[in-house]
């Protein structure tokens, strides 16, 4: 880029710390992070100036829309768009709609994702929707695995041959482990004023211990991994004394581990009704988050996998790790009608 072209586009970038500044403006989208009250705030704050016929868009990763819009005046023009990071790199953008959202505040946010280049998918209100939901089930899959004492070295060689860009460990830290953290604990309070609780998985305690030794990621210079300045990250070394070493794991059985659990998940998320087609799981996981490409997405790898197949191997993993590996109903009806996942 030129320096000419450079100031023209930071030309068009206006920073403000005051909303009077959108005044008039038709689509705000808020990205601060995951806090109920917060969001509210700005939502309230925002809409006073802008718009009246705008549409207001929050950038949440996890918390429902429809929770989301109570705070708006007008939560008909309400709805989610969920970027995915590093922006500029990530094609995906993951429309949500919640329980008030309408169609023609849907066809805005449509045609705005359209217009900056980026590939949309449409899913219904839900905790952590689609993408945050299915994604996380990958790295606490790593997690915990390093909670059993397998090497993190192992894990993350996993990871890479399943497909998946990055290794569970290191996909973490880029994340944070402190705002994954700070997601599980919103999720434990909206649950708890609903009388529900968060189902426990054994990767939390991981993450508690690293956390508690002040090793939140990426940002930080410390996680799973140790960030020399100027030099190459590697895995810190103390995690092999911090989670004792066991026998090791079957590579392929990791390799299955982590990709089943993404695709049990995401026939969950058909069943529940987040999903709105096949199309959009599939181009979701891949563009979204990187689900192992030359598996064709998340549903498409069940369907070359093979129903059945894929059935009597989740419940040898449910028997062994427990009831995230647990048969979908609907995964079961289409095995046993001899259907695939198809739109």
């Amino acid at each position: 880029m030129t320096k000419e072209k450079m100031e023209e586009v930071l030309s068009k970038i206006h920073a403000t710390d005051s909303a009077k500044d959108m005044v008039g403006c038709d689509l705000i989208i808020e990205a601060v992070f995951e806090d109920r009250a917060l969001k509210a705030k700005v939502t309230q704050e925002v809409e006073s100036v802008m718009l009246t016929e705008g549409t207001f868009a929050s950038n949440t990763s996890t918390l429902p829309i429809t929770g989301l819009a109570q705070a708006s005046a007008r939560p008909k023009q309400f709805i989610g768009l969920h970027f995915f990071s590093p922006v500029d790199k990530m094609p995906l953008v993951e429309i949500i709609c919640g329980a008030e959202t309408d169609d023609a505040t849907l066809a805005k946010a449509f045609d705005y994702v359209l217009q900056i280049k980026k590939t949309p998918i449409v899913v219904n209100d839900s905790r952590g929707f689609y993408t945050s939901r299915v994604f996380s089930t990958y790295v606490m899959e790593g997690i915990a695995m390093l909670g059993e004492g397998q090497h993190p070295k192992s894990i993350e060689n996993a990871g890479m041959k399943a497909g998946m860009p990055v290794g569970p460990l290191a996909l973490t830290d880029e994340v944070s482990m402190k705002l994954m953290d700070h997601i599980r604990k919103q999720t434990e309070k909206d649950l708890a004023a609903e009388g529900k609780t968060v189902p426990q998985h054994p990767g939390f305690a991981v993450c508690e211990k690293l956390l508690a030794v002040n090793r939140p990621g990426k940002a930080a210079g410390a996680g799973f991994y140790e960030y020399p300045v100027g030099g190459t990250k590697y895995l810190w070394p103390e995690l092999t004394t911090m989670f004792p070493q066991t026998t090791p794991l079957d590579q392929q059985e990791m390799i299955d581990r982590m990709l089943i659990v993404q695709a049990l998940d995401t026939v969950r998320c058909v069943e529940e009704g987040v999903l709105r087609s096949v199309a959009d799981a599939n181009i979701g996981s891949i563009f979204g988050w990187g689900f192992s490409p030359f598996n064709g997405g998340t549903l498409q790898f069940i369907n070359g996998y093979g129903l059945k197949k894929l059935i009597e191997r989740s419940k040898q993993l449910e028997a062994k790790y427990g009831e995230r590996f647990a048969v979908p109903k609907l995964l079961q009806d289409k095995a046993d009608k001899g259907e695939l996942f198809v739109d």
